[in-house]
């Protein structure tokens, strides 16, 4: 597919998947790079390529002859190690231009005035000293962290909430994933930190009382202070230093700093972002397996 000019990657996830969607229903051609590329459906306009951000030979592979190249990385370890390894093949691939998907927290100042959002923060100075023309997207918390939590609800066991009453400026991942194409495609935010949110400011209650109306039962939420949260994650098997990440993020956004509402989706749309409810109604069937009732004596 020799006229290919914009390289996905992660392109199984839930931003890299529905920009794909975008791409393929304007019927341009696209490169997706997967560490298991049999998780994407077949598509003539898409050329996927396997690769993995610890395997430079593969990441090389993935960037000859791209233009373009939309930047998402997800190590275990919050390193910005993967960002390095990509921007290194794309300067020796003669890459333009990259769109870098980052988050809100990015260097942001938390509880005791520590910096949150590290790892991306340091991702995002690398592709800015990269010598590249570049584009960062800072989204806030996704409608769909909701779906991590199907089998809970499903069951009739409530929701873990990490940031309490914290209000945060929730966005719908398809807006992010439209946005993104659109910077791809047209150039729009060249050299910008793009801050991305939905229309409203919600709590993990305001969701789960949106959600609840949706799907027409009760759904509640149980406190999950920082220390128990830890101790879950590392009987999960998650590295100390994501804990720790993770944890910042969400004290930082329990104690209002993630509290902000952006108009970046309608200047590059031209159109208002989503609903945290409209999302909901749109994955409504993913919720909608009530618990079984118990058997009767």
């Amino acid at each position: 597919m020799s006229d290919v000019h914009v390289l996905v990657t992660g392109a199984t996830g839930t931003v890299g998947s529905a920009i794909l969607a975008v791409m393929t229903s304007r019927g341009v051609p696209v490169r997706a790079l997967a560490r298991n590329p049999g998780m994407l459906p077949e598509n003539p306009l898409v050329d996927v390529v396997k690769g993995d951000y610890d395997d430079q030979r593969s990441l090389d592979a993935a960037t000859a002859g791209v233009e373009v190249v939309f930047l998402l990385t997800t190590p275990e370890s919050p390193v910005p190690r993967h960002d390095r390894a990509i921007l290194r093949a794309a300067r020796s691939a003669g890459v333009s231009r990259i769109v870098k998907l980052s988050a809100t927290s990015a260097g942001a100042r938390g509880p005791n005035n520590r910096i949150v959002g590290t790892w991306h923060r340091a991702a995002e100075d690398a592709v800015t000293a990269s010598g590249l023309s570049w584009t960062i997207l800072r989204p806030s918390s996704f409608a769909s962290n909701f779906l991590r939590w199907a089998d809970a609800i499903n069951q009739g066991h409530p929701i873990p909430n990490m940031t309490g009453s914290g209000l945060q400026g929730v966005i719908d991942p398809r807006d992010v994933a439209a946005v993104s194409a659109e910077c791809l495609l047209s150039g729009v935010g060249a050299g910008q930190t793009i801050t991305l949110t939905g229309p409203e400011l919600l709590s993990v209650p305001d969701q789960v009382a949106r959600l609840a109306r949706v799907l027409g039962r009760q759904i509640t939420t149980v406190d999950v202070p920082p220390d128990q949260a830890r101790e879950r994650m590392r009987s999960s098997g998650m590295a100390g230093p994501a804990i720790e990440t993770v944890v910042a993020g969400a004290t930082w956004a329990r104690e209002g700093g993630n509290a902000r509402i952006t108009e970046e989706v309608r200047r590059i749309l031209g159109r208002p972002p989503g609903t945290f409810e409209s999302w909901a109604l749109d994955h409504r069937a993913a919720f909608d397996t009530p618990p079984a009732s118990p058997p009767s004596r």
